[in-house]
């Protein structure tokens, strides 16, 4: 009778021949799991997939809308201090209350004014005396006259012509105006606010000059003080 003869780790061939198939039985096993896996359709090999050009576009935009947003609060944010910087400053230099810095300040920006000009404006003509009147019958912050203010506003009253809001809007519009119509020349529009569109072309015509330091007077520490 044929004795087998054990390998070198003591196991008999007809132990390994069991080894053998029971690893057999076992890989099988795992095979079929592995299969049955995949066909239940197990999220695994979903995620295993790299995302596709549609996905990442639509993650960029996302992304740029998020960023669009978050800039545009930033800039309402930074429009915000800035405001209150220059309402803070132009109370404090021209010593006035910062409600009516910021009117005159929001009143100017919304009239196409620069601010400087807008406040030195209201200091030469009234001194940011809210009850001021002139000897020729012109009123409030910016020393309106009545037909002019009725010529943007028809039928306001005096009493209305004093109001802060209504008194800045239409001296701001006026003096736009005149811009409009000089051209954009600043000097000469003030000139026109100061002595009248009708006296100041009539000199001009004349060959004349219709300076009488007015416009000097409210541009003096602006940007415009020497041209």
């Amino acid at each position: 009778m044929h004795i087998e003869e054990p390998d070198p780790l003591g196991r008999t061939p007809w132990t390994r021949r069991l080894v053998v198939r029971g690893t057999a039985l076992l890989a099988a096993a795992l095979l079929v799991a592995a299969l049955a896996g995949s066909s239940s359709g197990a999220p695994a090999a979903d995620e295993a997939k790299p995302p596709s050009l549609g996905m990442v576009a639509d993650e960029v935009r996302a992304l740029s809308r998020r960023l669009e947003a978050s800039q545009g609060e930033l800039a309402i944010a930074k429009a915000q201090i800035d405001r209150a910087d220059a309402v803070i400053r132009f109370s404090t230099e021209f010593q006035i209350p910062a409600d009516l810095a910021a009117a005159t300040y929001d009143i100017a920006l919304s009239e196409g004014i620069e601010a400087e000009v807008a406040f030195r404006l209201v200091l030469v003509e009234s001194n940011f005396k809210p009850r001021a009147t002139s000897p020729k019958g012109a009123v409030g912050f910016t020393q309106i006259q009545p037909p002019t203010a009725r010529y943007y506003e028809p039928g306001l009253s005096i009493e209305q012509m004093y109001e802060r809001d209504v008194n800045l809007r239409i001296g701001f519009r006026f003096l736009k105006d005149l811009m409009r119509r000089y051209g954009g020349d600043l000097e000469l529009a003030l000139l026109a606010y100061n002595r009248g569109p009708a006296r100041v072309e009539e000199i001009l015509l004349q060959g004349g000059d219709p300076a009488n330091g007015y416009a000097r007077n409210v541009l003096r520490g602006t940007r415009h003080a020497g041209h």
